[in-house]
């Protein structure tokens, strides 16, 4: 749902409208909503990933290739996505009579835990995902499996893992308030409860603005777990780098592509998530 997932960072959206859910549907719902969002809009997580590397966009591979590393993706995305509902909803269960004040934060709370417990998966996936992508020795896949356990262990594999989560948590924290008060005021312009395309709309712009907002993380994240060592890949590091090198436009770079990925996918993602709960709650309903 990292965005990528996307980057899975449309995750929030999936917060149920009709009550709490248990964590396996949770789980399952989130790994066929992940696979689905990720798989429909690759070619645009390529190109963002092209445009933030510090090869750059053509020498990385510009227009061409664009479904390379898709392999990763399609194994990763139902791990990283349903571990990360599983968790998410799993702690929301563990306070069910919090009140309208608490919620709040009950949601936040939750979504950092569930940030966190994914990326154990999400980080290693991309990072040979984004290495693939933007590799311009048309490098394959078990070729840079290799090459990252060869340089680093398996500490290579979870490059950028707090970077990621700095880019997540914040991510989530901007997306799920913006989202909320959205879905309160369409509440009171049309006295009626939302439909699911309506909530998958108030997703889709508040999953936009922190997208926006948090793209200078993203950019930097890119770059650490592109880097071929670990030295000097520290965030303040690179991110000073950036921007020393190439400005603001630097460390906006991908700005479109992303920003115009988690929106979109944050729409797809919350139609097939819900609809993958409702199915299989309304087919536990008939077995009881």
């Amino acid at each position: 749902m990292n965005e990528n997932k996307l980057d899975t960072n449309n995750k929030l959206n999936s917060i149920s409208i009709n009550g709490p859910r248990h964590y396996s549907t949770s789980l399952i719902a989130g790994a066929v909503a992940g696979t689905v969002v990720d798989v429909a809009l690759f070619p645009l997580d390529t190109l963002k990933t092209r445009l933030q590397s510090q090869y750059g966009f053509v020498q990385s591979g510009g227009f061409r290739g664009i479904y390379k590393g898709l392999t990763p993706t399609i194994i990763g995305a139902p791990f990283t996505a349903g571990l990360f509902f599983g968790t998410y909803d799993g702690f929301k269960n563990l306070f069910p009579n919090v009140s309208n004040n608490t919620a709040p934060l009950v949601h936040l709370c939750a979504g950092i835990v569930g940030e966190v417990v994914c990326c154990t998966t999400k980080v290693p996936i991309e990072i040979v995902k984004q290495r693939r992508q933007a590799s311009p020795n048309q490098e394959s896949i078990l070729k840079i499996i290799r090459n990252a356990y060869a340089n680093e262990g398996v500490f290579g594999f979870y490059r950028g893992f707090w970077t990621t989560v700095m880019r997540d948590v914040p991510f989530s924290m901007l997306q799920l308030p913006i989202w909320e008060y959205l879905k309160k005021e369409y509440r009171i312009f049309t006295g009626k409860p939302l439909t699911t395309i309506e909530v998958a709309l108030c997703g889709s712009i508040s999953g936009g603005i922190a997208a926006a907002l948090t793209t200078p993380i993203d950019v930097t994240k890119t770059q650490i777990m592109l880097a071929n060592s670990a030295v000097d890949q520290n965030f303040s590091t690179v991110f000073k780098n950036i921007y020393k090198n190439k400005g603001l436009n630097g460390l906006f770079a991908g700005f479109l592509p992303r920003v115009v990925f988690i929106m979109i996918g944050g729409a797809l993602f919350f139609g097939v998530y819900e609809k993958t709960c409702r199915q299989i709650e309304d087919k536990h309903k008939n077995m009881i």
